[in-house]
């Protein structure tokens, strides 16, 4: 297992060491030590995705205010799964276990809950769909009955 943790270390650096040399390419204000030194990329990285995890909590927040109660919008498991990603590649990229672990355990979860979610609202849609159908089976009532309510 270290082994492959290791192997994608050495993937991700040299994925970093060539995103560099574009970054230094393009934007030629960059210092060229960016290309010798993938750590300073990988930090960026590992910061964005703090960033994105913190944003899953901003979101929470807001909607939650917005609805005067403690709600969990979709956006949030987006969030999850953007920043944990990041994270773990991050995480990855240092070889440590103990944040590995904590993110990919993470990961599966947010999948898990964004799969409850999406099988929820195809039920709902389901079930309006054969409610507006049973309605339309229905004959219209008649100008001379009321209708039923």
């Amino acid at each position: 297992m270290f082994e492959l943790i290791a192997t994608l270390s050495q993937i991700i650096e040299q994925t970093a060491i060539s995103l560099s040399w574009l970054l230094v390419t393009i934007f030629p204000f960059l210092p060229e030590s960016l290309v010798e030194h993938p750590e300073t990329i990988m930090i960026i990285i590992g910061f964005g995705g703090q960033f994105l995890f913190a944003m899953r909590f901003i979101i929470q927040w807001i909607t939650s205010e917005r609805e005067q109660k403690s709600v969990i919008p979709i956006a949030f498991w987006y969030f999850s799964i953007g920043g944990g990603s990041v994270l773990l590649l991050y995480a990855i990229w240092r070889q440590d276990p103990v944040i590995i672990f904590g993110q990919g355990l993470g990961l599966f979860i947010y999948f898990r809950n964004l799969y409850f979610v999406s099988r929820d609202r195809r039920h709902s849609v389901s079930d309006q769909d054969q409610d507006q159908d049973q309605d339309e089976d229905q004959d219209p009532p008649s100008p001379h009955q009321p209708s039923k309510k």
